[in-house]
């Protein structure tokens, strides 16, 4: 008789992914990874403590799952510049939306006392700056640009992820297009008035 086959932490990690996308993290237990991975439960405490300690290291997981994900969407698809992080957002809680509810509502580890604390999380200020460049924009110009489109973005997956927003790629991208371009064109504005303020006092 063949040797069973050894149940590793990758192995529940993938089990539980799978599990979560289809019916929820909730339903994510000893049991039903036993079950997909057709072991006993014995396995699954060998690696982790307990359900807590797995879902630690799969938050972790998941959050990797999404990068792919946004990886893929700029190879797929044509995007407006600027746009990449705000639309693979919302068409990840359309497409991933159990995923999306565990990573981004329930889980989520963006805690915002203030609005620059969303540039505390890993990643995001490397974002903004890439935005700046991209646009021309001041670091400050373009991190205050960068946060309004995650909160125009995150309200609407978080309505799409509920059921209550049902846009297409295209309405999606036209609203927030519609943002950034009245954002810049305030920027824009906002530049030329500091420019004649200065030419004044010169």
């Amino acid at each position: 008789m063949p040797p069973k086959p050894k149940i590793t932490r990758q192995m529940i990690l993938d089990a539980a992914l799978e599990i979560t996308r289809k019916e929820g993290f909730e339903a994510v237990n000893a049991r039903s990874i036993a079950q997909k991975l057709r072991c006993s439960t014995r396995p699954i405490f060998t690696c982790y403590q307990g359900i807590p300690a797995l879902k630690e290291e799969f938050l972790e997981f998941a959050f990797g799952y999404y990068e792919r994900y946004v990886e893929r969407y700029a190879r797929n698809q044509k995007i407006a510049p600027g746009l990449l992080f705000p639309l693979s957002y919302l068409s990840f809680a359309k497409e991933e939306t159990n995923l999306f509810r565990l990573l981004f509502v329930s889980d989520m580890a963006l805690e915002m006392k203030g609005k620059d604390d969303f540039y505390t999380e890993l990643g995001n200020i490397e974002k903004a700056n890439a935005f700046s460049r991209q646009f021309g924009l001041r670091p400050e110009q373009g991190r205050a640009v960068f946060l309004d489109l995650f909160f125009y973005s995150h309200g609407m997956a978080v309505l799409t992820a509920s059921g209550k927003l049902a846009l297409n790629q295209h309405n999606c991208e036209e609203l927030l297009q519609r943002l950034l371009n009245a954002e810049l064109e305030s920027m824009a504005g906002e530049e030329a008035v500091r420019d004649a303020a200065q030419s004044v006092s010169e």
